[in-house]
């Protein structure tokens, strides 16, 4: 709201322009002026203004104590001052323009400029609060919050600054270009109107074609600078936000819905680029093309030119409302389309889960309830906007009547002409244009730069994991070890391990085993090092994982869990994935040893079928049978399989077993529940509450009848069965 009209301000208020009025009446005595040229007459015109602020700064001072107040008519001195001299001064040096100075000003004159003046810094206040005081303090701080967010969009255009350069030169070019048509109309419309002479008729028809042909070149020219400036940052922002989200840790995609990243790396990121280059471009346009017709409208009239100027404020305080409440609704339907998006993908995602537990009309229930939270949230903006069209509607006829009535009296008075008084309501149409775009903007390059901020928090995440190291050994034995590891995820309260150590030896098999929730899967996951050991540290060959370099620790370490994944594409691009120049060969090869060469020779287009999105094409033991492959092929030092064989018939296990007992000096980790697996192993780790309970081999912890004994017994139970 505007600062309180209290006494003191009506006080302060009426005796600055009292004051200002004796000064302009001691002009009036000439106490204060002589005659003289034009330049002249002007150049003591701003000298009087000067002396006149200077003089009205004194006063506000002696009278007022409160410190807002004195800023706030500051300002108001300052606008009450200089707005004669800087009028006077545009309406005598534009091109076209005649001097109309008068060294001896009305005192109705006096009386106008006071009054416009004042409504214009009142409405202005009203709109944009100079006084922080009197602002929303949340809103204050949003706002600075917002400008740091877009200065940092725009450091992230550093690269596009030559592309920028040209594009705002040719913005600027076809502004001016466009803004001197409709002058040009109204001289042929005066052409028309008056003594008809050909020549001028046609050199004015000739001068807006070639306006209208400039402002069309140039402003295509703009377009395209702009949309490449768009694509090339969109694509940067994209790739930068993409390769800071590879390097996130698990746990980071298990608290996220990938709806909300995927919404986050596409529309936010859009919206981004849209901020700098589509909303900078029309700001700076309908600035650039903004001042360009005030001049040529002070050349035309400066009397519709002042009632032109009473709306703007008027405008820009009915923009600057509406954009409070947009900016609100855009955030809570950005929200809602990210909410529809989610739901949308996880059920498609998980259509086998949700069909096999019918729970169709449970999904059709949660989006039809987002879908009515979007459409709410629509009609609400659909409300603000109608009701913000109708009062802007309202004010710019209401100001356009009035301003056909002056000018239906300046043609009478032969103050203008028909063709003038038609180019200034060109122009002025064009300028309320202008104008409201470029409040509207303004707000909404506000609004678009939170978008912003959504991708910068996902930029700036650091991993919660640390910095892995550059250590390559020349020799890599393949001993792993857990000293005293403690861990805990962060959705749970309870420790999945609690001080466990064991160690996996080059050449052996290790079994995992243990009822669910033992811990078998999260020492797994350590080792991938998809979290971080909370106590203690998992060592390779005595040297902590993350001090080796990942695209080694990748290459010697595999990993088939119970249920892989498969990418869209052929089985040869999933079996050699992450593999640079394998050939078809070693793809066999390693197919042949996980027994999946004979199934894959049957598909019609061998090698190169399409497994679909998440292998759906396949069964889920041929998905697992791909996976092992792609294990094999990479001959890893260290080979973890986490129910990586559980889907497989007995023949195909018993052939994965065989390969597996043929790679002399591999380590390997098995975490199964058949007994053909867990008797084979080497090594037997039973493990129950994250701790380890018995370790030993098949023989020895059949001996001693514990925890192992126990799950042997019912395990051969539910395979006899």
């Amino acid at each position: 709201m505007v600062h309180p009209m209290d006494r003191a301000a009506l006080r302060a208020h009426g005796l600055i322009l009292c004051c200002d009025l004796i000064l302009w009446l001691s002009l009036l005595t000439g106490l204060w002026w002589c005659e003289g040229t034009v330049v002249l007459s002007l150049f003591r015109l701003w000298v009087f203004r000067i002396f006149s602020w200077i003089l009205l700064n004194g006063v506000r001072s002696l009278l007022v104590d409160q410190k807002h107040l004195k800023h706030l008519l500051r300002h108001w001195v300052t606008l009450l001052c200089f707005s004669p001299p800087v009028f006077d001064t545009v309406r005598t040096l534009v091109p076209g323009g005649v001097c109309v100075f008068s060294l001896v000003p009305e005192p109705s004159m006096v009386l106008l400029n006071a009054a416009t003046t004042t409504l214009v810094y009142m409405v202005w206040e009203m709109a944009f609060p100079s006084d922080e005081s009197k602002r929303d303090a949340s809103k204050v701080k949003k706002d600075q919050e917002a400008k740091a967010l877009l200065m940092r969009v725009i450091k992230y255009s550093k690269e596009d600054y030559p592309h920028l350069g040209a594009a705002f030169l040719f913005l600027i070019l076809a502004a001016l270009f466009e803004s001197y048509i409709p002058y040009y109309v109204g001289k042929i419309i005066d052409g028309l109107a008056g003594d008809y002479q050909h020549g001028n008729f046609m050199w004015a028809i000739a001068l807006m074609s070639l306006y209208s042909l400039g402002s069309s070149i140039f402003t295509g020219l703009r377009g395209g600078m702009f949309m490449c400036c768009l694509s090339r940052l969109n694509r940067r922002i994209r790739h930068m936000l993409f390769k800071n989200l590879m390097k996130q840790e698990i746990s980071f995609f298990e608290e996220n819905k990938p709806g909300n990243l995927t919404s986050r790396l596409v529309s936010d990121t859009d919206k981004m680029g849209r901020s700098i280059a589509m909303n900078v471009n029309v700001l700076l346009r309908s600035f650039v093309k903004t001042c360009s017709m005030l001049v040529s409208m002070l050349s035309l009239s400066w009397q519709l030119t002042i009632l032109t100027c009473v709306e703007m404020p008027l405008l820009a305080l009915l923009q600057n409302q509406y954009n409070t409440y947009y900016q609100k609704t855009s955030r809570d339907l950005q929200n809602c389309k990210a909410e529809i998006e989610q739901l949308a993908s996880s059920a498609v995602d998980a259509m086998r889960t949700v069909r096999s537990f019918r729970g169709e009309a449970q999904e059709l229930k949660r989006y039809e309830e987002a879908l009515n939270r979007n459409l709410h949230v629509r009609k609400r903006k659909g409300i603000y906007s109608a009701v913000h069209l109708l009062l802007r509607r309202s004010v710019s006829i209401s100001l356009k009547v009035a301003m056909l009535l002056l000018g239906r009296n300046l043609i009478s008075s032969g103050q203008l002409s028909s063709g003038s008084l038609l180019a200034f309501v060109l122009f002025q149409k064009d300028m309320v244009t202008n104008m409201r775009h470029f409040v509207y903007v303004y707000g909404d390059i506000l609004n678009t730069v939170w978008s912003a901020e959504k991708v910068f928090k996902l930029l700036d995440r650091e991993p919660k994991v640390r910095e892995p190291g550059n250590y390559v050994p020349d020799n890599l034995e393949g001993r792993l070890t857990f000293e005293n590891v403690s861990f805990t995820y962060t959705s749970r309260d309870v420790k999945a391990l609690k001080s466990v150590s064991l160690e996996l030896r080059p050449g052996t098999m290790t079994a995992l085993v243990g009822l669910s929730g033992g811990g078998k899967s999260t020492c797994v996951s350590l080792l991938q090092r998809f979290y971080e050991p909370e106590e203690g540290e998992v060592l390779l060959d005595g040297i902590p994982l993350y001090r080796y370099q990942p695209q080694f620790l990748c290459s010697q370490m595999a990993t088939v869990s119970q249920n892989p994944d498969l990418f869209s594409g052929s089985i040869k691009h999933n079996i050699e994935y992450g593999l640079h120049d394998c050939t078809i060969e070693r793809v066999k090869e390693a197919a042949k040893k996980a027994s999946a060469h004979d199934f894959i020779s049957k598909l019609e287009q061998d090698y190169e079928t399409d497994v679909g999105q998440g292998g759906g094409q396949l069964s889920v033991g041929q998905k697992q049978c791909i996976a092992i492959a792609r294990a094999f092929i990479r001959n890893p030092k260290i080979l973890i399989l986490d129910e990586g064989t559980s889907k497989l018939d007995l023949n195909t296990q018993s052939a994965v077993q065989k390969a597996l007992s043929d790679s002399a000096g591999q380590t390997q980790l098995v975490v199964a529940h058949r007994l053909k697996t867990i008797e084979k192993a080497d090594h037997i780790i039973y493990m129950e509450d994250g701790m380890i309970v018995e370790q030993g081999t098949h023989e020895q912890l059949m001996a001693e009848r514990g925890q192992y004994y126990n799950l042997r017994e019912k395990l051969f139970m539910l395979e006899q069965n």
